[in-house]
């Protein structure tokens, strides 16, 4: 996944203030030069003059809307036709007014997910003719910047714009985003086309649900946690950290460095870097590690008085910090600078020891930047660094501690409150969905879908179509069956959409490339996502039932008649019995829209399985050449 980032720190002072509003303004998501969506009533959001009347108008068509105490209101248009003329939408109230220009009225998507949807398209293929045609007036775009934030926000973290498609503002845009855009605009070049980038390499899908979806998945504690975290970080840790001690404890045969750090055998660090370059520790071969830092600082009596904080650079891409045994922080993020309050009560003249319980689970691992970011600033404003000659300890522990309900890649709803909800309550066509990697192996994605549908649906409304691009094949090609989480999850997905009326599966099997977990293809991806919003009826599994010493599978969607690329039979198909480890390759044929595979002598299987696994070698298709998507079926008798 995509790794270099920086969090931009998002407080209550990046929320709207009615007060400070000097004339009326729709949400932050809208602004000059946008594409409002056609076809369906036009929903409008923004903030005005609390308790008053707000008129919208749309050229010559005009509506109002009351605003509530704290200034917001929801005001609703006729649909729109589609239109690649330029109109203007002017608010105004008793303030004044704010007018935007150069709109286009026709279909609106939301872009979303983790790297592979981020993924730009100077990283795609053909990059130098595609952006030397990308030009385009009628597809404007909108950058969403990287933040997240424990409540939902009303602005982004930095201002938004709306630009009209040229080769300079589409190279760092999603790939696949705007390669759906293209055909669409080749099919009806009539219908302009606004696309929202947001996106976060690495993201957990529980990063994007909106509050209600976050309450419903994780509970009404989560929230508190969060909501806690906004007013005190301190307190937050305090609240959440009792987690790590038992994990940690479950771990480590109930030893508790944090208390006793004899208990650790300590060295210096080798140099002040990412451990994977401390030669000669076995954190260069092995950096999934679990690891404490150690240093010591002298304060004095005047600097040991009050409240300091604490600043201990990046730490990737976990940590939990102590200062004399106390816990102050817990982050994860491995780009997420740290400052952590230390309240007087954990200080003292003399030595004060500073621990850092910190987890690395992919990639580099400890400090991400030079020692200058390091120092303890006391309440009276002296600084102490922290300096470069740290001490640390290695540790059997390999699991991966507890995440708080905060963290940057995989907090409950933290995405979606800094990257989601300032768009406000904008009419969207649908929403283009690619992540999954990071919850791979991971149960039930299938129902996390369900909860981003419906989340998105409350923000953008019912008619929202939902794309969703089934994982790319990636990872070790394997000449006999076994269980996969990549397999796991691309059957959810599937179940996920079968489930939905308004949902399609948009699969990227065969377009991966099993070295790059970023494959490159999004040219041919950008295309099935547009024709599965139009409509074009994509393959996709439907029955398992068993015939005499057959098992037959039928399928919906297929054009033509199924094929097997390359060869007589299609690859990748097992039978599987009750039992784990009893999948095995079958033999199937083809016939029209069916597969037929025959039974091995012996077997009783109960399930039959397609491409099961992480990077499957596939070849079957319809007539149109379009991939059957990776799936799990239970054999009805």
């Amino acid at each position: 996944m995509l790794r270099l980032f920086k969090v931009l720190p998002v407080t209550l002072a990046t929320l709207w203030s009615a007060a400070a509003l000097s004339n009326p303004v729709l949400d932050a998501g809208f602004g000059d030069n946008m594409v409002l969506q056609s076809g369906a009533p036009l929903t409008l959001s923004g903030r005005a003059k609390p308790a008053t009347t707000v008129t919208l108008r749309l050229d010559d068509r005009a509506t109002t809307a009351e605003s509530d105490a704290n200034g917001a209101f929801l005001a609703t248009l006729p649909a729109q036709s589609n239109s690649a003329a330029p109109h203007t939408l002017t608010i105004s109230d008793s303030s004044g007014s704010t007018t935007y220009r150069n709109i286009l009225i026709g279909h609106v998507f939301l872009c979303g997910g983790q790297s592979n949807m981020e993924l730009s398209v100077d990283r795609a293929l053909d990059v130098y003719n595609q952006l030397r045609l990308a030009a385009d007036d009628g597809i404007r775009l909108l950058m969403i910047p990287k933040a997240t934030a424990p409540l939902p926000l009303a602005q982004f973290a930095s201002p938004v714009v709306w630009t009209p498609a040229t080769s300079e503002t589409v190279a760092p845009f999603s790939a696949a985003c705007f390669y759906m855009a293209k055909a669409l605009r080749k099919k009806d070049p009539a219908t302009p086309i606004g696309l929202i980038h947001s996106n976060w390499g690495g993201s957990a899908a529980r990063a994007w649900y909106d509050p209600q979806g976050a309450r419903e998945r994780h509970g009404q504690a989560a929230l508190d946690q969060l909501a806690l975290y906004a007013r005190d970080p301190y307190a937050a840790a305090q609240a959440f950290v009792p987690q790590w001690f038992d994990w940690w404890r479950s771990q480590d045969n109930g030893r508790e460095p944090w208390k006793n750090p004899a208990l650790l055998d300590w060295k210096p660090i080798p140099q002040f870097s990412f451990w994977n370059e401390w030669k000669g520790t076995g954190l260069d071969t092995n950096p999934r590690a679990n690891v404490w830092l150690r240093q010591t600082i002298t304060l004095t009596a005047a600097q040991a008085k009050g409240d300091g904080s604490l600043a201990i650079g990046a730490i990737d891409d976990l940590d939990l910090t102590f200062v004399n045994g106390h816990p102050i922080g817990y982050t994860f993020g491995w780009g997420v600078e740290r400052t952590y309050r230390v309240p007087a009560k954990h200080l003292k003249p003399g030595e004060n020891t500073i621990l850092i319980a910190a987890n690395n689970m992919w990639d580099t691992g400890g400090f991400f930047a030079g020692p200058e970011r390091l120092h303890f600033t006391a309440a009276n404003g002296e600084r102490v660094p922290l300096g470069a000659d740290w001490d640390y300890a290695t540790t059997s522990v390999t699991d991966v501690p507890p995440r708080a309900p905060w963290d940057a890649n995989a907090g409950i709803g933290v995405m979606h409150n800094a990257m989601i909800a300032p768009l406000g309550a904008m009419t969207l066509a649908g929403v283009a969905w690619y992540q999954g990697e990071s919850d791979a192996g991971q149960p039930a994605y299938d129902a996390k879908l369900a909860s981003l549908f419906a989340g998105w649906r409350r923000q953008f409304g019912p008619q929202t179509r939902m794309l969703v691009v089934q994982l790319a094949d990636w990872g070790e090609r394997r000449p006999a069956p076994a269980e996969s989480g990549w397999g796991q999850l691309r059957d959810e997905q599937r179940r996920a959409v079968a489930a939905d009326a308004n949902a399609a599966l948009v699969t990227a099997i065969d377009i991966g490339e099993p070295t790059d977990i970023h494959p490159a293809n999004k040219n041919d991806l950008g295309k099935r996502l547009a024709e599965a919003f139009n409509g074009r009826t994509l393959p996709m599994p439907e029955r398992a039932v068993r015939e005499g010493t057959n098992v037959t599978v039928s399928f919906t969607g297929i054009a033509g008649a199924l094929q097997a690329q390359g060869g007589p039979y299609p690859l990748g198909v097992e039978l599987c019995e009750p039992n784990p480890g009893t999948c095995r390759f079958a033999l199937a044929s083809l016939d029209g829209s069916r597969m037929v595979i025959a039974v091995p002598q012996g077997m009783t299987p109960t399930r039959v399985r397609y491409a099961w696994a992480d990077a499957p070698v596939v070849n079957l298709v319809d007539g149109e050449g379009m991939p059957v998507p990776g799936f799990g079926l239970d054999i009805a008798p």
